[in-house]
């Protein structure tokens, strides 16, 4: 319940001891827009599952407090952290699942029931909910939404949707700790390139490689083909997908022969039980990771190309293109790049410490996986 300062003034000083009363403000968010909100938040539904992954490093000790309602994702997309999470806040089940407003199943009269302060949406929601109508149904219902962005551009986006999320969360001075580790971490790399301007070997990102039969899918020069530049390398698709997403067709990939390979993958199994994907996460199996991701050089697009040859084929986990840790990726792909010049640079002790220092469950390795381990 929000209080007005009138009513404030009439409550004796002592009931509003360890009391957070809420102030309208005006915040900007990541599409441009300004959105009047009482902060801190009280009562916030997730647009999509995963944006835990941000709020888990604002508020580790009670990530769940203020979440009355998330996207049913979380579970699906990352079962290992899910998992863990459930262990330790098992009430996490027992939160009110949406479906998404891209692909038109979020329900605006269950999310009205619950009260929400906002509605945290990513990104690239955005169109679908403006041409749902959501956008105005909520308005309606002086619910607003507010938006964030680690999957579109997370290189440009990411510090100010912690900002952002650190603002709305009354978390602005963890946000800007956790802003200060990460930019630290990618200087690692940045400055190291920067300084010695190495040769970039070609990089193909195989996108979810097996999730499907199909072959191939990358990305442009956004997200993991952004984190391939500034690792070092050059990312085969930047001048062929012409956005984030997109596909490579087998003859593009073998016509530029790439010298080093990068799958993403996960654990998949509520997707595609059984897949061809590769499992790395959290206590991924090395082992089997490492067999299914010698299986994946078996296909068409990868016949005769030189990563292939020389065992630079690798596997790093898919949710690194939409958390805030993406500078643990960037880290290792620098690794597999140029090993010469990172080989004090141990990704595995960066994970460690991003856990240790900001996360509430604990860290375990699985994260990655090469053929040339």
């Amino acid at each position: 319940m929000r209080l007005i300062p009138s009513i404030v003034s009439l409550i004796p000083a002592f009931c509003l001891s360890g009391m957070a009363l809420a102030e309208q403000t005006t915040i900007t968010d990541v599409a441009g827009r300004q959105v009047s909100i009482d902060v801190p938040v009280e009562r916030a539904i997730l647009g999509e599952g995963r944006q835990i992954y941000l709020l888990g490093a604002l508020q580790p000790e009670a990530p769940f407090d203020h979440v009355v309602g998330w996207r049913e994702d979380f579970s699906q997309a990352d079962p290992d952290n899910y998992a863990r999470y459930a262990e330790k806040f098992p009430e996490l089940k027992e939160l009110p699942t949406f479906g998404g407003f891209k692909d038109g199943t979020f329900d605006v009269e269950q999310a009205a029931a619950l009260q929400p302060d906002v509605i945290l949406m990513n990104l690239e929601a955005r169109a679908a909910t403006e041409d749902a109508g959501y956008d105005a149904k909520l308005a309606e219902l002086d619910i607003p939404i507010v938006y964030v962005d680690f999957r579109e551009d997370p290189i440009a986006h990411t510090t100010p949707s912690m900002r952002l999320m650190g603002q709305l969360f009354g978390k602005q001075e963890a946000a800007e700790e956790f802003i200060a580790f990460s930019e630290a971490q990618m200087a690692r790399v940045t400055d190291v390139i920067n300084a010695h301007d190495p040769e970039r070997p070609k990089v193909f990102i195989d996108r979810a490689g097996g999730y499907s039969d199909d072959c191939c899918m990358s990305f442009g020069p956004g997200n993991f083909g952004d984190y391939v530049e500034l690792a070092g390398g050059s990312n085969i698709a930047r001048d062929i997908i012409p956005s984030t997403f997109g596909t490579l067709n087998p003859e593009q990939i073998i016509s530029s022969n790439p010298q080093q390979v990068v799958v993403t993958g996960g654990s998949w199994d509520a997707y595609v039980p059984g897949g061809n994907w590769v499992g790395v996460g959290p206590g991924a199996d090395p082992v089997e990771a490492r067999r299914k991701l010698e299986a994946l050089t078996e296909r068409t697009a990868m016949t005769g190309i030189d990563a292939v040859k020389d065992g630079n084929v690798h596997a790093i986990w898919h949710q690194f293109y939409n958390s805030p840790y993406y500078f643990v990726a960037v880290q290792q792909l620098a690794r597999w790049f140029h090993p010469e010049l990172f080989a004090d640079l141990d990704p595995d002790a960066t994970m460690q410490e991003l856990h240790d220092r900001f996360l509430p469950v604990d860290y375990e390795p699985g994260y990655w996986v090469s053929l040339d381990d």
